[in-house]
């Protein structure tokens, strides 16, 4: 039997705290019933004695201190999960939005996960294919990796990640199943529908489950909707052996509900005001990522952040560079030239890419071709830093090639069209191509033996022509 609790001690922005609790137990779930039939959700998230602290999903708002029941379901959140969860999407704590009725699951799992034993874990090697030779070229995604972008308010984000979802691959292995779990977090009406129309437009949403929450929704729920995408992705990908991709957007707007939620808690705040655990809280989420012996599966995570005042040392992308294997940084300088996808590359690197490229893989010269496009890219910085202070006109020729190189590196390798899908071919060769501005022997990144097999002097061939 049920015992139901009457009567509230207190109440506290998203939180309510109930007095003479019996046995109850953390991240258990318990059910509110406000004024006479209203149900409500809410989970335990403290618990001191016979008191505990509920985070209510649907908000506070006309809860009684007085006539409030409370009881207890026994378990934690869990998710109803099913094959025909693909195509379908749902609010931030896996209820459907798109009314086409409820899932009728196979199985129901604990939304918090389980840890993958290390010693479980398979290393990454293969890489998934975006279409962007930014990221495909110079910080190749490696399958079971998590590799976050940073990005910046005004900066185009959203439509990267939008054209990530349309036009990743396995490439190389077409039998292979591949599937997208996409989550937005804190976003605004028009984003939202942004994000449905362009999955739906380009015909990929039968392969997409997407879990939204609107700005103006609890930010309870800003903290389960990844946990319900990432307990998707691995029932997707160790239930059903296929190759899932995890978008999470905007990593920002979870630590910010974290930090809210910490304060109506009365935690002591750390750095910018955010929990102590932000730490831990973040690798609780990135660590879901990954491959596991035996399992034909994988979770590929790709994070985004907006980083506040464009500060890479804010303690949001600090930590992500810790927990994570790289980075993709985008650049504001770039975008206001107009160059889309405004990626820097120097700051960017992916830390198992080294593993997945190469002979076996993508072609056998990718990775000279990346170190040489990385180095010559970098000295491009030095010569512009002298030319701003003796003018262009001075530079040696040496110099002057590089300029040239630069321009066209940001213009035809970084910069590409948005509906653009390149092939890895296609990004190698258009690599080789611009490295063909500058003379031979500038080249020492490259074995001798690739150099002679690829190199070839720049010629005014058309964007495509490789």
């Amino acid at each position: 039997m049920k015992l139901e609790y009457i009567g509230l001690k207190e109440i506290s922005g998203p939180l309510i705290v109930v007095e003479g609790i019996q046995g109850a137990s953390y991240e258990e779930m318990v059910e509110i019933t406000v004024g006479p039939s209203e149900k409500r959700l809410g989970r335990i998230v403290e618990i001191h004695g016979d008191i505990a602290v509920v985070q209510v999903f649907e908000g506070t708002s006309n809860i009684s201190l007085t006539n409030t029941k409370i009881q207890l379901m026994g378990h934690p959140l869990e998710i109803p999960l099913s094959y025909e969860i693909l195509g379908r999407v749902f609010d931030g704590v896996g209820r459907p939005i798109d009314g086409l009725g409820e899932i009728y699951p196979e199985v129901r799992r604990d939304v918090n996960g389980k840890p993958i034993n290390p010693v479980s874990r398979e290393y990454p090697r293969n890489y998934i294919q975006t279409g962007i030779s930014s990221i495909d070229g110079l910080t190749t995604l490696i399958r079971g990796q998590k590799l976050p972008i940073f990005s910046a308010n005004g900066l185009p984000h959203d439509t990267l990640a939008v054209q990530i979802v349309r036009q990743a691959k396995l490439a190389g292995e077409e039998d292979a199943e591949f599937a997208v779990v996409f989550v937005a977090m804190g976003v605004k009406h028009d984003v939202a529908d942004y994000f449905k129309k362009s999955f739906e437009d380009s015909g990929v949403m039968q392969k997409v489950v997407m879990f939204l929450n609107l700005a103006n929704d609890p930010v309870v729920e800003r903290i389960i909707a990844p946990r319900c995408a990432l307990t998707v992705a691995e029932y997707l990908a160790f239930e059903h052996n296929m190759h899932v991709l995890v978008i999470l957007t905007d990593i920002t707007s979870y630590c910010e509900a974290l930090r809210e939620i910490s304060s109506s808690k009365g935690e002591i705040p750390s750095r910018k005001g955010f929990p102590g655990y932000l730490y831990s809280d973040l690798a609780s989420l990135y660590e879901r990522a990954g491959m596991i012996k035996g399992k034909k599966g994988s979770i590929t995570q790709i994070p985004i952040l907006t980083m506040p005042n464009d500060d890479i040392t804010h303690p949001i992308p600090d930590l992500t560079g810790y927990i994570t294997e790289g980075q993709i940084v985008l650049d504001r300088s770039l975008h206001q030239k107009g160059i889309y996808p405004p990626v820097n590359v120097l700051p960017s690197l992916s830390r198992l890419m080294k593993d997945g490229i190469g002979e076996g893989f993508t072609r056998e010269d990718h990775p000279a071709v990346a170190n040489q496009l990385f180095a010559s890219y970098a000295h491009v910085q030095e010569v512009r830093a002298l030319a701003s202070v003796i003018g262009e006109d001075e530079l040696s020729e040496l110099d002057k090639k590089y300029i040239e190189f630069g321009k066209a590196f940001e213009e035809e390798f970084v910069s590409q069209s948005r509906e653009e899908e390149r092939s890895m071919e296609n990004t190698l060769d258009l690599g080789w191509r611009l490295l063909g501005i500058l003379p031979k022997e500038e080249l020492d990144r490259v074995d001798v033996k690739i150099l002679d097999k690829y190199y070839r002097p720049y010629s005014n061939k058309v964007r495509g022509e490789f």
